[in-house]
């Protein structure tokens, strides 16, 4: 019969060996899984089913808190509602602003009456035309957007005439009564842009429907108002000239100056939008005067209403 001693003492061998290499193995494996910035981390972390950070601290990691957004000005608008009759300006005129912290709109006594908008509705038709190429669920083309810089900034009249009827003419008018909640204007009688009826008070509303967002939608909301601040040439006129360079460079702005044949007016109105507030401007007055009456008044009664005159 073979000695079978020496193969049980072989086998109590071996498994004494297996036994010491595996406490080795778990204590490599236990050591990689400590050392910080270890490349086999993200492996023991998925074989022991706890964070290194957790077994290094004892305590949870600390989840990232989101950046608080930054909280309005307390500063006072820099506005009063001062006495305007030393300006002496012939025909009618009209102001308010909308201060975009509370709501609260002050204004002239007339502030709800109407005037034809020319130009001005141009910032409102572009912002319908963008947001609504948006919900059509594409994006607006180089030549689109080409096109409603040269109608913000330039106030181009046949681009703004294509946007216009591709839009549906009057009803993207009607939109904007709508969506930015205006209570005083109207459709012009002949369904062209540029008689559209709003008053002061509604074009501080349209500033404010465009600084929140609704009328050119969250994704083109920044783009429309940063050209708005880079309208140039005979559309920069009125409520910004009004500020320090330093301030006024910041103020989006959209005009509008019109001769009116039939009524033998000069209409010039000003849209304006600052940080914390919009305002608007409407001018009437004997066509006789031209253009740069009512460009040059519009920047007066800014003047005038400033808390801190120039």
């Amino acid at each position: 019969m073979a000695d079978q001693s020496g193969s049980r003492q072989g086998g109590t061998s071996m498994l004494r060996l297996v036994a010491i290499t595996a406490v080795l193995i778990g204590f490599v494996l236990v050591s990689l899984r400590l050392l910080p910035g270890s490349p086999f981390a993200s492996e023991a972390t998925a074989l022991w089913g706890e964070s290194p950070a957790s077994e290094q601290s004892g305590e949870p990691e600390e989840q990232a808190q989101p950046t608080p957004s930054p909280s309005p000005s307390l500063e006072p608008l820099p506005f009063a509602a001062n006495d305007l009759t030393s300006l002496d300006i012939d025909g009618w005129y009209a102001w308010s602003v909308l201060d975009r912290r509370t709501g609260e709109i002050t204004g002239s006594e007339n502030m709800a009456e109407t005037s034809t908008t020319a130009s001005m509705i141009k910032s409102w038709i572009v912002a319908d035309y963008l947001r609504r190429t948006v919900e059509a669920g594409r994006t607006p083309t180089e030549a689109e957007l080409a096109d409603a810089t040269k109608i913000i900034r330039d106030s181009d009249n046949t681009r703004t005439q294509k946007f216009y009827n591709n839009l549906g003419g009057s009803t993207s008018i009607e939109r904007l009564l709508s969506l930015c909640e205006l209570t005083d204007s109207s459709v012009a009688e002949d369904g062209g842009w540029s008689r559209t009826e709003l008053s002061p008070r509604d074009t501080a509303r349209l500033g404010e429907c465009i600084a929140d967002g609704r009328a050119a939608g969250p994704e083109w909301t920044d783009w429309l108002l940063e050209e708005m601040r880079l309208v140039r040439d005979t559309g920069d006129f009125g409520i910004r000239k009004a500020f320090p360079s330093a301030v006024s460079e910041t103020i989006a702005i959209k005009n509008g100056w019109v001769d009116r044949t039939r009524e033998q007016e000069n209409h010039v109105n000003c849209l304006a939008i600052g940080d914390t507030w919009t305002m608007g401007v409407m001018l009437r007055y004997p066509v006789a005067k031209g253009y740069q009456y009512g460009m040059n008044n519009c920047q007066k009664v800014t003047e005038a209403l400033l808390t801190e005159p120039l």
